[in-house]
């Protein structure tokens, strides 16, 4: 996207997300419905909430590894016009809508299993709700400052959509009934950005050296 039309994305895109969420809420029926069993493949039982999460496991593989391979393997000609303001200006007008809604799909297949498992844990729809509002307004405060700083540290930036494969995968995991632990996959992230950050500080007094250097 445009940067000036980004955070207009984000925002509209999230917007769409918390709607979605809280119309799973409103239809708790149905959201527990995904539950059951809707046909079989090798004795293994595949729920309305398995799908879900296997088709939206395989688009972020699919999407996390093409852009992985824009960023680091594809050549300055294969990759799209960052710096032309009529290439972005066209390329925001066709991809605006489709960005927006790739936010508010992706969302919904992140909260499914976190929308499922309210239902087991609280009985007032409000409280719910309620909750639901807040995540999202958590993540529109944030969803700027932090999509910045990822466009503005490249090595950042993949590692942030190899986080995206390791979830595609934990999604599919999911849908075939292989639970991963939380906890390990948040470990792992933590210790990533832990070491980039470490990474990203030698960068910076290596820089300041070079600099200080070259004007002495």
């Amino acid at each position: 996207m445009p940067p000036e039309r980004r955070d207009v994305a984000r925002r509209l895109g999230l917007s769409l997300a918390m709607v979605s969420r809280l119309m799973l809420l409103a239809s708790l029926s149905w959201v527990m419905g995904l539950k059951a069993d809707l046909f079989h493949v090798l004795d293994q039982g595949i729920s309305g909430r398995d799908l879900v999460l296997l088709l939206g496991g395989l688009f972020l593989l699919y999407k996390a590894s093409h852009e992985i391979f824009i960023e680091v393997e594809a050549d300055e000609e294969d990759k799209p016009p960052e710096t032309d303001p009529a290439a972005l200006k066209a390329a925001g007008k066709k991809l605006f809508w489709t960005i927006i809604g790739q936010i508010a799909v992706i969302d919904i297949v992140f909260s499914l299993d976190s929308v499922i498992t309210a239902v087991g844990m609280v009985d007032n729809l409000a409280v719910m709700a309620a909750a639901v509002v807040a995540a999202v307004g958590v993540m529109l405060f944030a969803a700027k400052p932090i999509g910045d700083f990822v466009d503005s540290h490249p090595s950042v930036k993949v590692l942030a959509l190899a986080f995206l494969v390791m979830v595609g995968m934990v999604l599919v995991g999911e849908a075939f009934d292989m639970h991963v632990p939380k906890g390990y996959i948040y470990t792992a992230m933590a210790f990533s950005l832990a070491v980039e950050a470490l990474n990203i500080r030698a960068r910076k007094k290596r820089k300041a050296a070079r600099h200080s250097a070259s004007a002495a």
